[in-house]
């Protein structure tokens, strides 16, 4: 009688060896990529946690000997960023005040946008569409002098509602692509089971579509908040000195040539600068990850 187990061994694959070539060459890569870019926020740190004296020694690798954190609260309250001297805490709430609302509207248009263009197709939709896309790959230098025209004329040029819509008008089309493409990839079948019990346009929207969107809005999020909270060029041309936001105060900070170049406060506001993005990354890394595998950036 013919044995009904299969006794030839095992099958399948061999599992590959943990130490094969390919993998020390992959992970000896990563190593160095990770190295690369660690050591300039290492120096960073450390410069920001000595005191001028121990920086002067010339050691930029070596940990600080005395651990002082008045450099950080130099570069918060009492750094000059020109006439003023109350550090980057001013700056970081106009960075605040532009962050918010420059977010929160981009996003709301933009996915609206893209809902309707991947769920309610309407005549000339994918020619507006292209349109939208291309004017993502114009260069912002080539509509500066426009929009300060632009803004002049509706008075909100030197103001914080003025970055705001520059900020929400050049988010728009590739967050407008991001929440299109994710729209698209969800089942069909969604939407016309709503349309058929009754569902219009907002219902839709609010009742299935955004329960089911979270990843591609903390992609969304984080793409905003990055590009808005690190802006420079926009924050320099379309505000005025007593709203700048961080970044242009940190540019003021670091070059500035008067009295003694303090490098750990320099670090220290670099840092400060850098925290909000960093942190908000870290907190939804995963959701981002995720909405990108959904469909963030699928065809």
């Amino acid at each position: 009688m013919q044995n009904k187990y299969n006794l030839e061994g095992p099958q399948g694959t061999k599992p590959r060896k943990r130490l094969s070539g390919t993998n020390i060459m992959l992970y000896g890569t990563l190593l160095v990529v990770a190295f690369y870019y660690l050591l300039p926020l290492y120096v960073m740190v450390t410069t920001s946690l000595k005191g001028m004296p121990e920086i002067r020694a010339g050691n930029i690798f070596d940990l600080p000997v005395d651990i002082t954190f008045e450099p950080w609260v130099k570069a918060w309250s009492t750094a000059c960023t020109g006439l003023n001297c109350d550090g980057l805490s001013r700056g970081f709430w106009n960075s605040v005040s532009i962050l918010v609302p420059s977010v929160a509207l981009s996003i709301a248009i933009a996915s609206v946008n893209g809902y309707a263009l991947a769920n309610w197709k309407f005549k000339g939709s994918e020619v507006f569409f292209t349109i939208l896309i291309f004017g993502a790959f114009i260069p912002y230098q080539v509509m500066l002098y426009p929009i300060v025209i632009l803004l002049r004329e509706v008075g909100l040029m030197g103001s914080l509602w003025g970055l705001v819509v520059v900020h929400t008008i050049f988010g728009m089309p590739i967050l407008t692509l991001l929440f299109r493409n994710y729209f698209t990839s969800l089942p069909d079948e969604l939407f016309k089971a709503a349309r058929v019990d009754g569902a219009g346009f907002w219902g839709i929207y609010f009742q299935v579509m955004l329960p089911m969107s979270l990843p591609i809005f903390v992609v969304a999020m984080i793409i905003q908040v990055t590009g808005i909270w690190n802006d420079f060029l926009f924050g320099v041309i379309y505000t005025k000195p007593d709203i700048y936001p961080m970044t242009v105060q940190l540019n003021n900070i670091v070059n500035s040539v008067q009295g003694v170049k303090e490098y750990n406060v320099n670090m220290a506001a670099t840092l400060l600068t850098g925290l909000v993005p960093l942190i908000i990354y870290f907190a939804s890394g995963k959701l981002f990850v995720r909405g990108i595998a959904a469909g963030a950036v699928k065809g």
